[in-house]
């Protein structure tokens, strides 16, 4: 994986990027909804889909349709959600450009689109600052802020399936 500083929104991620194309990249997720959920990015730092190049939007589905192949068979998943969430009032928390992509199993949520309720429930931005802090803090009951050391791991495991 390439050591080149990778940034989403203003946090440093190089080290959750387990996938690189020339203009997106795919990052493990700090809180995951599912086991293998997983975030595509446009490399350069952009807060909505219309803000991107028409090269940059092609680059990011192509990078999510790649990624999306490979996360699918190593989490066992028979499907997949992809979700945009695109400005505020969309509940997007990051202002950066993020394509969710999570593996998903017959009756993993019931009903099958629950799934978007917890998507609904991250504030990532104050879950990303979490990590920063030596104790993460607890802002979800369901759902707390992995280590960087597990992002890393699983970063490293997925890398290795592109090779």
């Amino acid at each position: 994986m390439s050591a080149q500083k990778l940034i989403f929104n203003v946090f440093d991620v190089t080290t959750q990027a387990f996938y690189r194309s020339p203009l997106s990249a795919a990052i493990v997720n700090l809180m995951p909804v599912v086991p293998g959920h997983v975030l595509i990015i446009p490399q350069r730092v952009v807060p909505r889909l219309c803000d991107l190049r028409p090269d940059e939007v092609a680059d990011l589905f192509q990078t999510a349709q790649k990624v999306g192949n490979v996360v699918e068979k190593e989490y066992g998943a028979t499907s997949l959600t992809l979700a945009v969430q695109d400005g505020p009032a969309a509940g997007q928390t990051v202002p950066h450009v993020h394509v969710h992509m999570l593996p998903r199993k017959p009756a993993d949520f019931k009903p099958l689109d629950a799934v978007y309720d917890a998507l609904d429930k991250a504030n990532v931005e104050k879950a990303h600052e979490a990590a920063e802090r030596a104790e993460p803090l607890h802002m979800d009951e369901d759902r707390t802020p992995r280590t960087k050391e597990d992002m890393e791991a699983e970063a490293q495991r997925l890398a290795k399936l592109f090779e």
